[in-house]
C-alpha cells in the first residue's frame, strides 16, 4: 500500500484516481503529478514500484501545499476573514452560504436541521354536556 504525504491510498484504483485521496489535488492536478513522475497512469497503486512512488513524492513535495499545509492555511485565510469583520467573514461566522446562494429555501447543509417551530394549542373547546 504507497503512503503519499501522510495518506494511505486506495490499492485498487488507478493511480491518478488514488492520488485524487490528498487533500489538495484533483484530477486535473493528479494527471500533471503523474506526468512529472513519468507514471502511466492507468498504473493501478498497488502495482508501483518504491521509485515510481519517491517520483511522485517528490514532485508532490515541490509543487505545493498538500493535506495539513493547505488545511492550515485554509483555515487562517478563513480566520483572517472573519477577524477584518468583512462580508464573507460574517458569512463563515454566521455559518451561512458564503458564496451568495439563496437562503430562504435552501443551504439546509450549511445552515443545519430545521429548527421546530413551537406553534401555540388551539384553545380548549368547552367540554360537551349530556342530558
Amino acid at each position: 500500500m504507497a503512503r503519499i504525504a501522510g495518506v494511505d491510498l486506495p490499492p485498487s484504483k488507478r493511480v491518478e484516481i488514488g492520488l485524487t485521496y490528498i487533500f489538495g489535488i484533483g484530477r486535473s492536478r493528479a494527471l500533471t503529478i503523474i506526468a512529472k513522475a513519468n507514471v502511466k497512469p492507468s498504473v493501478r497503486v498497488k502495482d508501483l514500484s518504491e521509485d515510481e512512488v519517491l517520483r511522485i513524492t517528490r514532485v508532490i513535495n515541490t509543487e505545493g501545499r498538500v493535506e495539513g499545509d493547505l488545511r492550515k492555511s485554509v483555515g487562517l485565510d478563513i480566520k483572517r476573514l472573519i477577524e477584518i469583520g468583512s462580508y464573507r467573514g460574517m458569512r463563515h461566522r454566521r455559518n451561512l452560504p458564503v458564496r451568495g446562494q439563496r437562503t430562504h429555501t435552501n443551504a439546509r447543509t450549511r445552515k443545519g436541521p430545521r429548527r421546530a417551530l413551537i406553534r401555540p394549542r388551539a384553545a380548549a373547546a368547552p367540554a360537551a354536556t349530556k342530558s
